[in-house]
Parts: C-alpha cells; structure tokens; sequence
C-alpha cells in the first residue's frame, strides 16, 4: 500500500503544504481512490484478455512513489495487501477492504510502537536523533494508529505482536543485523 503515497509534488499543492508533509502517512495523504480501483480490478473475472495489472512502490530513496513498479500477471490467484489503512472504516478503504477475503491485523501495543517508530525513524534517515524520531511518532504515527483502532472494521484474525528476543532477522534473510538489537545505540528500540 505505501506505492498509494501522494508524492511530495502532491503534498506541495494542498493547500496547507506544510501540514500535508509533517502528517505524511495519514490517511489523506495517501490516493485512498487508486488502491480501491487496483482492487476492484483485481476482483473482476480473469478471461483470455485479461492484462497484467500494475500497482506503484515506494522508494524510500527518492522518498516517492514509484508508478507501475509491481507486476501482478493473471495467473497470480493470490494478492496480499499490506498497510495500515487496509481496514480502515472510511472511504474509499472501507470499500477496498470489503472487496478482500480476509482481513487480518496486528495489534501492537502502543508504547512497544513507539519504541519501535523511533528505532526505524533514526535508522531510515527520517529524524536525526531519539527527540525528533519520538516528536514525529507521536505527532503523526501514534496518530494515524490511534484513528485505525478507532475506526477498524471487523477482521477475520487479530494477530498480537509479541517481542521475540531471539528472532534474528538477518537470519531469515531479512534486514542487515543490526535490526536484531545488538546495536549498541539502538538496541533497547528493537
């Protein structure tokens, strides 16, 4: 769902710019109309001329979406969608998330969030040091968190997210090691 980010260009032309960047990753800053359209395509019946489908990325290089970057060919029977506004009861969401079989959702504690917004806001570049990673989590993340438990539709699986000490994710091909909390600066944020 992040390739659903408006672009900063968008951002620039609301007419608060400002408000727009420091809320980016709120629901209004994403083309809510765009990822409904992808799914509504996707539910409609493959035939002979059924094209391939393509859906925009994220690149947190350019810090931008990236159009047609993700392929989904005909044959493939089974999309998932990852984002925090997949269940959200509000349109255009609510009638993305009602076209999906199944709707699951993690549910992570708040202050274990925050800890861990802070951790990938320092390590992403986003913020500079721990007070401006914990400001930007707590003026926006929280925020939009706090408006998807509020307005969450029902979902088939509620998944807790549970701290797993010994899960190493560079083990699992995921990650660069320093994610598994060994880090000497950073490792009370994972």
């Amino acid at each position: 769902m992040d390739g659903y980010h408006l672009s900063r260009a968008q951002l620039d032309a609301m007419p608060d710019p400002v408000h727009a960047h420091a809320r980016r990753g709120a629901a209004f800053t994403f083309d809510g109309d765009s990822f409904f359209k992808l799914v509504k395509k996707l539910r409609e019946p493959v035939c002979p001329e059924t094209q391939t489908l393509y859906a925009p990325s994220f690149d947190h290089a350019i810090k931008d979406p990236v159009d047609d970057d993700i392929s989904i060919a005909p044959s493939v029977r089974i999309v998932i969608f990852e984002g925090n506004y997949c269940s959200l009861d509000k349109e255009p969401w609510k009638d993305a998330a009602e076209m999906m079989d199944e709707r699951w959702f993690v549910d992570v504690d708040f202050e274990v969030a925050r800890k861990r917004l802070i951790y990938r806001h320092i390590k992403a570049g986003i913020a500079a040091n721990e007070e401006e990673a914990g400001k930007r989590a707590d003026e926006n993340d929280l925020v939009n968190g706090q408006e998807i438990n509020d307005h969450r539709l029902d979902v088939h699986e509620l998944v807790k997210s549970q701290e797993d000490p010994t899960w190493a994710p560079e083990e699992q091909g995921v990650g660069d090691g320093i994610d598994s909390g060994t880090h000497k600066d950073m490792a009370e944020y994972v």
